[in-house]
């Protein structure tokens, strides 16, 4: 990765150039070292907008590839937690990917406002339901809110499964982000038919049914992925 020095300079950078040097530097580290194969791209286009994408979350590179391959068809906001600004490395990645903060296991009100309000704008959102990056490259349990976002905003949900950023960018052992290096990795990107929900009973219990569609769309997401890669969604 770049060196503290490196990344000292170009934080001193004009805002245009850093954006414009940041993209360099990324789209140089994605040449060099993933080889990306994409399935079911042409999905995309059948879906009406707002879209919201929701994908299995392995590693910091997950946004800027997705960035890479959806560009075309969507270029979509990317929901990122605001630790990620905080280190200096990633906070290049921001720079370069549509993105609206959000501070992690909270109800950020403005964070959901915004999201909202972009999806109705006929922006798209991809959001990492896990809220995290799995540790064992497995899925873990998905956050509900993503639920709330395409409810408000009338969104169809698009599920994405992705393998293989794990070992192209692997999260580091001691939880240092700027000490996590690039390394050589097949990446595989599923991309599958909007996800059909079944309608809410008139008696059904609003959390139970709730349970039941979140179980739905990361199931969606397992579906696209290797075995190793499904987790508790086996």
């Amino acid at each position: 990765m770049l060196s503290p020095i490196a990344i000292a300079i170009i934080k001193r950078l004009p805002e245009g150039l850093v954006i414009n040097v940041s993209q360099k530097i990324v789209a140089n580290y994605m040449k060099k070292y993933a080889n990306i194969k994409v399935n079911g791209i042409e999905k995309i286009d059948s879906v009406k907008k707002p879209r919201v994408f929701v994908c299995n979350h392995l590693s910091n590179s997950d946004g800027l590839v997705l960035s890479k391959i959806l560009k075309e068809k969507s270029d979509p906001y990317f929901i990122a937690g605001v630790k990620l600004s905080d280190d200096p490395i990633t906070q290049l990645g921001t720079k370069i990917v549509k993105n609206i903060p959000i501070k992690p296991s909270s109800a950020d009100k403005e964070a959901i406002t915004n999201v909202v309000k972009a999806l109705k704008g006929g922006n798209d959102v991809l959001i990492f339901p896990e809220g995290t990056r799995s540790r064992t490259g497995g899925l873990i349990e998905g956050k509900k809110g993503i639920l709330l976002f395409a409810r408000m905003a009338k969104a169809e949900i698009i599920p994405i499964g992705m393998a293989g950023t794990d070992k192209l960018l692997p999260i580091s052992k001691d939880g240092d982000m700027g000490a996590e290096k690039w390394q050589h990795a097949e990446v595989i990107i599923n991309i599958g038919k909007k996800i059909e929900f079944p309608k809410k009973e008139k008696d059904e219990d609003k959390h139970k049914y709730e349970d039941k569609c979140m179980e739905i769309l990361m199931r969606s997401i397992s579906n696209l992925l290797p075995e190793e890669y499904r987790g508790i969604y086996k």
